[in-house]
């Protein structure tokens, strides 16, 4: 038998590579763990269900259609208790902008794609019966929580973001977040999402507007984000400093905040004086005294 490329990823919503069959049609398992250490196995997806693919002395074989027919993804081993005790816990998560037609079953059906869900839940009101455009999602599965958190969601045709509410796991969004100082009118938001990709995913740039001279960098890892803090770095032949965006408590009795930090009350302002940030000798300076506020 002539040999041919199976379309394989690691996760069902991957970037897939082509593995090279055996003569005899089938996949070997080593060759699918080289590329994705740690793989036990292949499935795919067919009619809305998961299947698996028979494993034979370490020989991966085709479903009865043929290789063509599907794409496949890896399957892992499952961890034992003990391993399992010391992986994070997935969190209920929020799903905010949903399409006021969205029904929970076609949430189901979107997210399903990411991995196994344990909870699904669309919020509507008490009275009317409508939705109120966001609900609750969880997952089985750590890495489809993070899969699922790391980018924009289309359902329905209208865009949706998926976070953790918040609550006491909510408070770590602010370690996820850089405040990118320095910055010129030049850097697009485009410019630092490719830049700082590099060093982790992205989930998140805001640049505001009118420009301010900064911005504010959002990564998937809240590691990433501490380990970049207090460097300078070049973009496009601009010099940039790195600094933490949590929010600072000013002691004393008052409630509000130093640097980019929360004014009590609601809305939730975060607020950062024009001072707060250090301009190159050539840029001009800011003329503009009042603080910038960002309303949430």
């Amino acid at each position: 038998m002539s040999i041919e490329y199976v379309v394989v990823s690691e996760g069902e919503q991957d970037e897939p590579i082509e593995l090279p069959t055996e003569e005899d049609g089938s996949l070997l398992l080593s060759t699918i763990a080289a590329q994705f250490a740690g793989a036990s196995g292949l499935k795919y997806r067919a009619g809305g269900r998961l299947r698996g693919l028979r494993l034979a002395d370490e020989h991966v074989l085709p479903p009865a259609e043929g290789w063509a027919a599907h794409r496949y993804f890896c399957a892992f081993p499952r961890n034992d208790s003990a391993t399992a005790a010391l992986r994070p816990r997935c969190s209920d998560l929020i799903v905010l902008g949903l399409p006021w037609k969205t029904s929970e079953e076609a949430v189901r059906d979107y997210f399903t794609a990411f991995g196994e869900l344990l909870m699904v839940q669309v919020k509507r009101d008490t009275k009317t019966g409508l939705s109120k455009g966001f609900g609750f999602i969880k997952f089985a599965d750590y890495e489809a929580q993070m899969r699922a958190l790391g980018r924009r969601h289309m359902i329905d045709g209208r865009w949706c973001d998926v976070r953790i509410p918040n609550s006491k796991e909510g408070g770590s969004a602010a370690h996820r977040k850089v405040f990118v100082g320095r910055c010129t009118e030049s850097l697009t938001a485009d410019d630092l999402r490719e830049y700082f990709g590099s060093f982790g995913q992205v989930t998140d740039v805001f640049v505001p507007k009118p420009f301010r001279a900064f911005s504010f960098v959002t990564f998937l890892d809240p590691e990433v984000a501490q380990s970049l803090c207090g460097q300078d770095h070049i973009i496009k032949g601009v010099s940039v400093n790195i600094s933490s965006a949590s929010p600072k408590r000013e002691r004393g009795a008052r409630s509000q905040l130093m640097g980019w930090g929360l004014v009590e009350g609601t809305p939730r302002v975060y607020s950062w004086p024009p001072d707060a940030w250090h301009h190159s000798a050539h840029s001009a300076p800011l003329t503009d005294t009042k603080p910038y506020l960002k309303y949430e």
